[in-house]
C-alpha cells in the first residue's frame, strides 16, 4: 500500500510522515520537487539530519541544480523503487506538496493533472517579455509534430503544447491519445491542512527562520545558476531580484512570504480537486493511522 501524505508547504508534512513511517516501520519517498536538489539546503526546507536519521528518505538531495529532471523521470524512478520497498514492508509513505509529481506516480503520466502553477507562471512571464514567437521556436525544437499541426496563431494552443512538453519531458503529441495506468498496489490519499491564519503564520515564521539560517548566502552562492529551472522558485527568485537591485532586502523577504502563502493556496486548491483525499490536521496522528488501517 502506498500512503500519500500531501498538503501545503509548512503545514507539517515531514513530521507527520516520520511519525507514520515509524509506526508502520517503513520508508519515505519525497514528492517535493524542490527537495530533489542537494544545493537547496535551506530554501527547500528539506528534512534535517535528525529527521533523515530517524527514517530513511528517498529522493531528497539526490540531484544538482544543473541536472535536468522532470516528472516523467520521477514517475519511472518511483515505480522502479516501490517493488523493492514493498518487499521490506507492505506500507510505503510518499509525502510532498508537488501535486503533479504525486499524480504521476498514482495515475501515470498519461493521466496527469492539467498544469503546474509555477511553470505556468514562468511561461506567462516569458510570453510577456519575449513574445509568443519565443515559445513557438522552443515548441518546434521539443515537439516538431505538434509544431506542424497546431494553429501557431492560437496563443493558447501553442502555450499548452509547450507547457506539456516542459512538464513531462515528452512531446505533447504523445498525449493526444491517453491511456489509464493501472497500478498493482493500493493507494491511500491523505491531505493535511490547518486554519488559514495559522498556516500563514507558520509560513511567515519559516521564512524568517530560513533567513536567519543563511538563505541569502545560499542564494548568492547559487546566483550564477539562476537560469536553471530548479532555481526559478519562491525563495530564490526574489533574492536574485534583490541582488540585481530590483528590490530592497526587506521587500524581498516580504515577497518570499507573500509568494509562499500564494503557493500554499494553490497547493490546497490542487489537492481539493481530487475527492480521493481524506483531510486531517497534522496533530491527528491516531486518526490518520486508524484511517490507513481501516483501508487495509
Amino acid at each position: 500500500m502506498l500512503v500519500v501524505l500531501a498538503g501545503p508547504t509548512a503545514v507539517g508534512k515531514t513530521d507527520t510522515a516520520i511519525s507514520l513511517a515509524q509506526y508502520f516501520n517503513c520508508e519515505i519517498i519525497s514528492a517535493d520537487s524542490r527537495q530533489f536538489y542537494k544545493e537547496l539546503k535551506i530554501g527547500s526546507a528539506p528534512p534535517d539530519k535528525k529527521q533523515l536519521e530517524a527514517v530513511k528518505h528517498h529522493f531528497v538531495g539526490f540531484k544538482t541544480v544543473t541536472e535536468y529532471y522532470n516528472v516523467s523521470r520521477f514517475e519511472q524512478d518511483v515505480i522502479t523503487l516501490l517493488p523493492i520497498l514493498f518487499e521490506k514492508n507492505k506500507v510505503v509513505i510518499m509525502t510532498g506538496g508537488s501535486g503533479l509529481y504525486i499524480d504521476a506516480v498514482c495515475n501515470g503520466i498519461d493521466d496527469m493533472p492539467d498544469f503546474d502553477p509555477e511553470l505556468r507562471q514562468q511561461l506567462t512571464e516569458r510570453m510577456e517579455t519575449e513574445g509568443i514567437e519565443s515559445l513557438r521556436l522552443e515548441l518546434k525544437n521539443l515537439d516538431p509534430d505538434s509544431y506542424n499541426n497546431v494553429d501557431l496563431k492560437n496563443t493558447n494552443r501553442v502555450f499548452r503544447a509547450l507547457e506539456m512538453c516542459l512538464l513531462t519531458g515528452k512531446p505533447y503529441s504523445q498525449f493526444l491519445q491517453k491511456t489509464k495506468r493501472i497500478r498493482d498496489f493500493n493507494i491511500v490519499r491523505i491531505a493535511l491542512n490547518i486554519d488559514r491564519a495559522q498556516l500563514h503564520e507558520r509560513i511567515n515564521k519559516r521564512v524568517d527562520l530560513m533567513m536567519e539560517k543563511g538563505l541569502e548566502n545560499e542564494a548568492r552562492e547559487l546566483y550564477e545558476f539562476r537560469s536553471c529551472n530548479a532555481l526559478k522558485t519562491v525563495g530564490y527568485k526574489e533574492l536574485f531580484e534583490y541582488f540585481e537591485g530590483i528590490h530592497t532586502h526587506e521587500i524581498a523577504t516580504e515577497l518570499i512570504k507573500r509568494n509562499t502563502r500564494r503557493y500554499a493556496r494553490r497547493q490546497i486548491s490542487w489537492f481539493n480537486r481530487n475527492n480521493d483525499y481524506k483531510w486531517f490536521e497534522p496533530a491527528q496522528i491516531s486518526e490518520i493511522i486508524d484511517h490507513i488501517e481501516n483501508v487495509k
